[in-house]
């Protein structure tokens, strides 16, 4: 099979319309995830039951179910609840809620990771909870798990096309909606996955900067 240039500049302009719906539920997914999972994060570690006990079991259901099934859930089921949203929210509010259980628990790892003397001296100034954990502790929690959250951001972007599973016609659904209609693959689908590569390589190399900015000044080399 031989790749079709002028075929592929053809199609690329529809592909790139599909391509901006990607990009939103990926941007718009891990804005929720990641103030999402410092909640679920905090909550789990709350002394008060009332609090840890949902957080966690919540965690845990979410990252022990499928990301479709959650999908086909919020879209086929919460609206006989009387939740209906478009597909593309849809799908957006499914990657936030996925991908917050797994950023809580790295959030999780980095605030379990200062050290104890940080917190007691905390107290001994009096300080209050929140005085502790937004100038104290999280300053020192998130900056060591900034790779960790940006793994999660490329694995979201590369989840998105699950989406097509709740007709969102994103760049890749979109490939293949042009690839039936002409009989022809190999120019969408590759054009397809070069997108992806180019966009999970341009993602890691901005965690990287993210990284580098946020380190603190006692690790530095």
């Amino acid at each position: 099979m031989i790749f079709d240039w002028a075929y592929a500049l053809e199609i690329l302009p529809l592909l790139g319309r599909a391509l901006i719906v990607t990009i939103q539920a990926t941007v718009l997914g891990m804005a929720l995830a990641m103030p999402l999972g410092l909640v679920l994060a905090l909550a789990r570690r709350a002394r008060l039951r009332l609090l840890s006990w949902p957080a966690a079991l919540v965690i845990e259901f979410v990252r022990s179910t499928p990301l479709l099934v959650q999908l086909y859930f919020f879209f086929y089921v919460m609206p006989g609840l009387g939740l209906k949203f478009s597909p593309l929210l849809t799908g957006i509010l499914a990657l936030g809620l996925h991908y917050a259980a797994y950023c809580a628990e790295v959030y999780r790892a980095g605030i379990e990771g200062v050290p104890k003397g940080q917190w007691e001296a905390a107290r001994a100034l009096n300080l209050s909870p929140w005085r502790t954990a937004t100038g104290i502790v999280l300053p020192q929690a998130i900056p060591p798990v900034v790779p960790a959250l940006g793994n999660y951001l490329v694995a979201m972007f590369k989840d998105t096309p699950l989406l097509s599973a709740i007709t969102v016609v994103e760049v890749l659904q979109q490939a293949k909606i042009i690839g039936s209609a002409s009989f022809r693959y190999t120019e969408p689908i590759t054009l397809a996955g070069v997108m992806f590569l180019v966009l999970s390589l341009a993602a890691a190399a901005l965690v990287r900067y993210t990284e580098r900015r946020l380190q603190l000044p006692g690790n530095r080399p």
